[in-house]
């Protein structure tokens, strides 16, 4: 017999073995593992009585709230497909993704209906719900007369797609990760394996769900173990502290930027925080200068490295190597492969020696959705996902990333494309040539840089080029400084050298502060 991996199935058997247990809480509301669990058959009952079907996709629209959790485990229930969507994204960028993955049914906050009805008529989706019950123009499910008999639930094979996600490439076109029950389920076990996740332990979440990040290394793998979900609307370093010390957070998910805004608080050199074990990191080193500071109040640091196509995790770093490996990504979990290649293609062996990292494991997406071509050019001819990042290793198994294939930026923990915004960027008439890049900065790890050829006799300022952008791009993807040149630096075959820019630009020029 072939163990519930399924999303669905698992967490029913915790609900099962810890039904009076806190699973969740939000604000000053809270709910038991079996609470939590009679919403989801209520709810998988309300959609499936709207139409849905195995297969079909539930799309998520909105920051993070309890009914999050309650739609991801209702749409498993059905052996639906759960699309989690970027609530920062604009109407344009939205809509694609909505009619690349044919949304069924689609969960939204009120305060993002409007940009949904503004583009209605291009979408796929037959039912809207609203996360709130009185609030926007749509049925708020939560207000409806949901059966009080659940919907049975449907038998789910592991290798099934649970989850769309979707994240850009080079290309600057958001292509949809599918991860199905069995990703899910073994990053879950190299979680357990690779940090020392507790029955008791409270979690305190503030990362945003639709990132994988946020659901799998921290809210799914808290809830297997039977400890509570502590889940923040979002980041705000004041109510963060808070939460560590008032509601004693044993543990949390972030990046770098977040742990350093705490510390940078009045009130962290007095605050409380017996409770705290551990802090799992992601999205950028950890400054040994924060590792330090955590390490002397007794709370470890736990880096690591994953992308969303891995579910996400590929590389753990042990608490007590933080410092004696400083900017390690650390090492492969228990149940995933990595190697080196070069660029001929040939494995790399010895120390030091720089390639780009490929990664085989259970946890290793099925593909991309409505995509075999970016499929095939993923995983190549031997079937190991190429990473894009190129690695290093030295002898006694560490692994750091030293350098980023395709230029993505990461800024605040958010991935930005640059080829993505410089198809946007193209449009302004005043531009003839456009690079965008990522430099250092120092409180959001990256800063997105767009490197400007204006035309002959036009000019364009910072402001200018955002204002364009604004309605088609996330305001995290806009560009946050702007350099004219007369010329880019390029190859005798055209292409731009933007690790050329980057040594250029990061010697001086003008730093242009802008509001996010």
């Amino acid at each position: 017999m072939t163990p519930e991996l399924d999303l669905a199935g698992w967490f029913g058997r915790r609900a099962d073995r810890t039904p009076r247990r806190t699973a969740l809480s939000f604000g000053d509301r809270a709910w038991t593992y079996g609470e939590l669990q009679a919403r989801i058959e209520r709810l998988a009952a309300h959609l499936s009585g709207g139409g849905l079907r195995p297969g079909d996709r539930v799309g998520y629209l909105g920051p993070n709230h309890p009914s999050y959790f309650e739609a991801l485990f209702a749409t498993a229930r059905l052996g639906a497909v759960f699309v989690p969507l970027n609530p920062r994204l604009t109407g344009p960028e939205l809509g694609f993704q909505l009619r690349d993955s044919g949304v069924h049914t689609l969960i939204a906050a009120p305060q993002l209906q409007t940009v949904i009805d503004g583009i209605a008529d291009e979408l796929p989706v037959r039912r809207r719900l609203s996360t709130h019950p009185d609030e926007g123009g749509w049925p708020g499910y939560p207000d409806l007369d949901l059966p009080t008999a659940s919907a049975a639930a449907r038998p789910v094979d592991p290798d099934e797609v649970a989850v769309i996600m979707y994240t850009s490439g080079s290309t600057g076109v958001p292509k949809g990760a599918m991860l199905t029950h069995a990703n899910l389920w073994w990053c879950n076990v190299n979680n357990h394996l690779g940090c020392d996740y507790i029955a008791d332990e409270v979690t305190l979440c503030v990362l945003p769900m639709f990132h994988i990040g946020g659901l799998n290394s921290s809210a799914l793998t808290t809830f297997q173990k039977g400890g509570e979900v502590a889940l923040h609307p979002a980041f705000d370093p004041a109510e963060v502290l808070d939460a560590l010390t008032r509601r004693r957070v044993t543990t949390m998910v972030g990046v770098p930027a977040m742990f350093q805004a705490i510390t940078m608080l009045p009130a962290f050199a007095e605050a409380d925080l017996s409770a705290l074990r551990f802090l799992v990191a992601g999205g950028a080193p950890v400054p040994e200068p924060l590792i330090r500071r955590f390490q002397a109040l007794g709370v470890q640091f736990q880096q690591g490295y994953g992308m969303t196509e891995c579910s996400p995790q590929i590389l753990y770093m042990d608490p007590g190597a933080a410092l004696a490996k400083p900017g390690a990504a650390g090492k492969p979990g228990f149940f995933t492969d990595v190697r080196l290649i070069d660029a001929r293609g040939l494995d790399i062996t010895e120390p030091g020696v720089r390639g780009e990292l490929l990664v085989r494991g259970p946890n290793v997406m099925k593909g991309y959705w409505n995509n075999p071509e970016a499929t095939a050019a993923a995983f190549g001819a031997d079937g190991w996902l190429r990473t894009g990042d190129v690695a290093a290793a030295d002898e006694d198994g560490y692994y750091w990333i030293v350098d980023r294939v395709k230029d993505m930026v990461i800024t605040g923990g958010e991935n930005v494309y640059p080829a993505e915004v410089e198809n946007v960027l193209y449009d302004h008439p005043a531009i003839a040539e456009v690079a965008v890049i990522g430099l250092p900065d120092p409180r959001w790890g990256e800063t997105v840089v767009a490197v400007v050829v204006p035309r002959a006799g036009d000019t364009v300022s910072l402001e200018q080029l955002r204002e364009f952008a604004v309605d088609r791009l996330a305001r995290y993807k806009l560009p946050t400084r702007l350099e004219l040149i007369a010329e880019l630096p390029r190859t005798a075959s055209g292409k731009v050298l933007k690790y050329r820019l980057r040594e250029r630009l990061a010697r001086g020029g003008n730093q242009l502060a802008v509001t996010r």
